[in-house]
């Protein structure tokens, strides 16, 4: 089975090395040609928009899919004509647009913060009013780990908030007290059969993921059954195939929607040592037709995002259950270099690893 995957970076990387026990090849498309899945796999190198790339892509692949969802949608739709494409274009379109998805969740009961969309100052201005603040200002599309948001506290500051997006096509998102954020992360198939991971507890700062937990402490069946319920709504609805995440916050009133990533996502990433089946595995299940694996998790499990720079892989590895996952880039300030998964028996002694290998992780 062959597959290809737009995009090299990290996730198509460790989509390649999960290929390779299957007997499957991956080969990417990237415009990097040292991008991190070059390293490990068969590679393309051109635009993501190059016909000429994307047709050649195609003649490698039984079917294609790809590692993050500002892939332009025309060129999702491009490959359909010449292979199967997995998640289909459609879920492409709506994960790229926050209005779209905002809506979409709406539609299948998964609740949403109030929110307006936002096409100049005016309309800002009238988002404000019937939203209150504070309020999050977000592009419709792009942006991410931050990027392309302003919290808005203050209604004398809406001229900089629109400056602050790019005066681009945006929407405004009520405030959300919540208690912590957290994710699901499943699969489905073509025939409709699914697979949920737990529920992760995901700490961010700066607006980049730093720290994931599985199964989120305290999170309990009936939260489970709630994120898995909203999960299935949204992926029946888009006739969804292969690895979906959806960023959720828990409030008191239940879970609120914040949004999807139609691939495998960062705070998957423990699932890799963590659970029988990692969410790379089943990806590539769901996409080549297979069976979903089993997601049951092994023991406990946490993440850490190395940013920036790189740990000494000595100081890792001592630590017991550690695993050291390097994508082959090189480290600057904000970039994600690579992660370390920790495994455990029980919550206790996951903590006192975690806490180890924090101390040895640097942040730049």
């Amino acid at each position: 089975m062959r597959v290809g995957v737009v995009g090299g970076g990290q996730l198509g990387r460790m989509l390649a090395l999960a290929a390779h026990p299957l007997g499957i090849v991956c080969t990417t498309l990237d415009p990097n040609p040292s991008s991190p899945a070059a390293q490990v796999a068969p590679a393309l190198t051109g635009a993501y928009d190059d016909l000429d790339a994307l047709a050649a892509l195609a003649e490698t692949a039984d079917v294609a899919t790809y590692e993050f969802e500002n892939v332009p949608v025309e060129a999702a739709r491009f490959l359909a004509t010449r292979t199967r494409v997995h998640p289909a274009p459609e879920a492409l379109e709506v994960a790229q647009d926050r209005l779209t998805e905002k809506t979409l969740f709406t539609e299948v009961g998964l609740p949403v913060p109030a929110f307006a969309a936002v096409h100049d100052l005016t309309s800002l201005n009238e988002a404000i009013e019937t939203l209150g603040l504070p309020a999050v200002l977000k592009t419709r599309r792009l942006g991410y780990d931050g990027k392309g948001q302003f919290v808005l506290r203050d209604r004398l500051r809406a001229d900089d908030a629109w400056r602050a997006v790019g005066e681009q096509p945006s929407i405004l998102e009520a405030f959300v007290s919540f208690d912590r954020e957290l994710s699901i992360v499943g699969a489905r198939d073509e025939a409709g059969a699914t697979a949920f991971y737990p529920l992760v507890e995901n700490v961010h700062r700066e607006g980049i993921l730093r720290v994931s937990r599985a199964p989120a402490p305290g999170g309990g069946a009936e939260l489970q059954a709630e994120a898995e319920h909203h999960a299935q709504g949204v992926m029946d609805r888009l006739g969804y195939v292969g690895v979906l995440a959806i960023e959720l916050f828990e409030t008191n009133d239940g879970l609120s929607g914040n949004e999807m990533a139609p691939r495998v996502h960062n705070s998957g990433h423990w699932t890799i040592e963590g659970a029988a089946t990692s969410q790379f595995e089943q990806h590539l299940r769901a996409v080549t037709g297979m069976p979903l694996g089993d997601p049951s998790t092994r023991g406990h499990s946490a993440m850490v995002n190395l940013i920036g720079a790189l740990p000494s892989p000595a100081d890792v590895v001592t630590v017991p259950g550690a695993h050291l996952h390097l994508y082959g880039k090189q480290p600057r300030p904000g970039r994600k270099v690579g992660h370390v998964t920790i495994v455990a028996d029980d919550e206790q002694e996951l903590e006192a690893r975690l806490q180890r290998i924090v101390e040895v992780v640097p942040e730049a």
